[in-house]
């Protein structure tokens, strides 16, 4: 294995920005994109991508795979009324291929699967359009797809789809998908059985024997490079000899699934890139796309972009890696493409834009409006207040707000829309009163709109600050045994293999005592309530303690206990108030989530608000305890993330805490 290579930032990078024309070769079983930088071979009319020439490698996908195991769409899929996130493969392999653009400055080709009634139980109720498209002089290839379902077919339901490459295992060993989260990789054959032990779940496997001792007592798991959506723009690989790199590029993630929070996987040991459209990863069911009988439906997912890159003899390959970032402004300032032939993909000039200023309103933080200082401002599909997180349908638009708290939402497709909102800083999601109807080249200016958070009273003391993330608070060292290299030192360190088992060794007998105004939270408060492992190999829930004092107490007021989750996996929260053994608690939650985050090395899944009365006969002058147990015992992966936690006292109540 080569010495890892410092990443230094070159401006060398030499691509041979060709100026042939883009030619078509349509063969028997095969159609070849050429435009003279890079060779694009799909089989037909399947549309599986089977061979991809650059830079003197003949084949950059991997060439002791059977042809429909290298470049493919996917979806997986299940009959309507079937529950969980698990369903059939399905390759959507195309029946017809089609030209729809075919001249010197581009080619698009249409590779279609259409469903009808004698399909039912078989295949998905879907027509399905795989587009592929090759620019002059572009050193790489784009793809989109339509998928559309008809009111009179019947309902189903979709788990994820995606687009997948799997790469040459002897040229492809380094993986980047950001400045501080790229290495050398280990090899698939790592994870077989001869050489690799597969833990707690079949996609970590500790590598006992790999074929490069270096990786030797490592974890390797696809779920440790996982990706926001907000953040998920560019990954990939690069090959060393000779210096190329292969980069899945998303411009926009309007198409993309629940916002952007989302979390979704990227590239993998394989080696494999994807580009995920929709998931139920960090989620579960809520996310599963469910369609009912009687329910039209049309969506395209892309254009993402395939982008390949070389560089001149003798310079530093990982300056691939900072060319691909910069392919990525390229890509993203030309959203909305103008060159996809679709009428169901709108161009700029068919689209609008909503201009606005947020502000919030929090008498107890300040007598006047605030800047939502980087708010997350988004248009979704029409819904509850933060519906957007489990909306899965339609399309998002989403940006942050300055300082001042102005934003700009552009490029949005026509269409009815709910404008949402979030704060940093902030509990709770906004929602405009107002639908949001986009036409064709329209802007529509809001004005100034504010977002009262949940208030009722003054804070009297809070743990945790009210991002969405359990990233503040305390996260362990992993077990020596069982550690990704990329992630030690690192401040995503959250992502290593086996950290609810920590909770266990620190906390072996007693659970978890938070004093407030002794404790912090960036080292007291663990970051996940997760159950307990017991000698005889079962587990057992578990209960914190918040320890408070109040010197004084309005017995006639009502205080708020807010609870904000940042995620849940079949858990049940019970928060009882001084007295731990009460038959019945002040609050459950019941069982929620499925968002699986603590086995899938996350810090956050979807986002639970639970805003508690606490009648304040309840409390005491001097001494207080919150017990907040978690109920679910029969797994380890059980347990809830919080993001934040605030006692208030009633309206015109003051206090001093000790």
């Amino acid at each position: 294995m080569l010495t890892l290579f410092v990443l230094i930032i070159i401006s060398s990078c030499s691509i041979n920005m060709s100026s042939s024309a883009v030619k078509l070769h349509i063969q028997d079983q095969h159609v070849v994109m050429d435009n003279g930088i890079v060779q694009v071979t799909l089989s037909k009319p399947e549309g599986i991508v089977t061979g991809i020439q650059y830079n003197a490698i003949d084949n950059l996908l991997e060439v002791l795979n059977e042809e429909p195991n290298r470049g493919y769409w996917n979806l997986v899929w299940s009959e309507a009324g079937r529950r969980g996130t698990k369903g059939t493969f399905d390759r959507m392999e195309g029946t017809n291929f089609e030209v729809i653009v075919e001249n010197e400055e581009q080619v698009e080709l249409s590779f279609t699967r259409m469903w009808d009634p004698s399909l039912e139980g078989k295949l998905v109720p879907l027509n399905i359009d795989k587009r592929f498209v090759m620019l002059r002089g572009s050193s790489g290839f784009y793809s989109y797809a339509i998928y559309e379902h008809l009111k009179e077919w019947p309902g189903f339901n979709i788990d994820n789809t995606r687009i997948a490459f799997k790469l040459r295992k002897d040229k492809f060993h380094y993986m980047a998908m950001a400045d501080n989260r790229q290495r050398y990789m280990p090899l698939p054959d790592d994870r077989l059985p001869e050489r690799g032990q597969v833990l707690d779940f079949p996609e970590a496997v500790l590598l006992v024997n790999p074929v490069e001792p270096e990786f030797k007592g490592e974890v390797d798991d696809k779920y440790q490079y996982s990706c926001e959506n907000q953040h998920n723009r560019v990954h990939g690989w690069i090959c060393t000899d000779p210096p190329v790199g292969f980069w899945q590029i998303t411009p926009s993630s309007e198409f993309r699934s629940a916002g952007p929070l989302k979390q979704g996987l990227t590239s993998h040991v394989g080696p494999t890139t994807l580009a995920i459209f929709h998931s139920a990863h960090y989620s579960g069911e809520d996310l599963v796309l469910k369609f009912g009988p009687n329910e039209a439906w049309k969506k395209v997912y892309g254009p993402i972009f395939i982008y390949l890159n070389s560089l001149s003899n003798g310079d530093e390959p990982l300056g691939l890696w900072e060319d691909a970032k910069k392919q990525v402004k390229t890509e993203v300032g030309s959203w909305p493409y103008e060159f996809p032939a679709s009428e169901d993909f709108p161009s700029l000039d068919k689209r609008g834009k909503v201009d606005g200023r947020l502000l919030v309103q929090d008498r107890y933080v300040s007598d006047e409006c605030i800047p939502a200082n980087s708010a997350y401002v988004g248009l979704a599909p029409k819904g509850d207040v933060g519906s957007w997180q489990r909306e899965c349908k339609g399309y998002q638009f989403w940006t942050r707000a300055d300082v001042a708290g102005y934003f700009s939402v552009p490029a949005v497709r026509t269409g009815d829309y709910n404008l949402y909102a979030w704060v940093p800083g902030f509990v709770g999601d906004y929602r405009y009163d107002n639908v949001i109807t986009i036409a064709s080249g329209y802007e529509i200016e809001v004005g100034e709109i504010v977002y009262k958070p949940p208030r009722d009273g003054p804070t009297l003391w809070m743990i945790g600050i009210p991002d969405r993330s359990a990233a503040e608070f305390y996260v362990p060292d992993p077990n020596p045994n069982y550690i990704n290299k990329l992630y030690v030192d690192h401040p995503d360190r959250f992502r290593q293999y086996g950290l609810w088992e920590r909770y266990t060794d620190l906390y072996p007998s007693e659970d978890l005592v938070y004093t407030v105004g002794n404790s912090d939270y960036h080292k007291d408060w663990f970051f996940a309530q997760v159950t307990r492992k017991k000698d005889d190999g079962t587990y057992q829930g578990t209960t914190w303690k918040i320890k408070f004092k109040l010197d004084d107490v309005d017995m006639n007021g009502t205080y708020k206990l807010r609870i904000a989750l940042a995620s849940a996996h079949s858990s049940e929260l019970q928060v009882r108030i001084n007295d731990q053994e009460a038959t019945s608690p002040l609050f459950s939650s019941g069982v929620i989530g499925k968002d699986n985050t603590i086995a899938r090395h996350g810090i956050h899944g979807l986002y639970w608000l639970f805003n508690i009365d606490v009648k304040g006969n309840l409390l005491a002058e001097g001494d207080n305890t919150v017990f907040l147990t978690q109920l679910g015992s029969t797994s380890p992966f059980q347990g809830i993330m919080y993001d934040y936690i605030r006692l208030e006292g009633p309206p015109s109540y003051s206090n001093d805490l000790n």
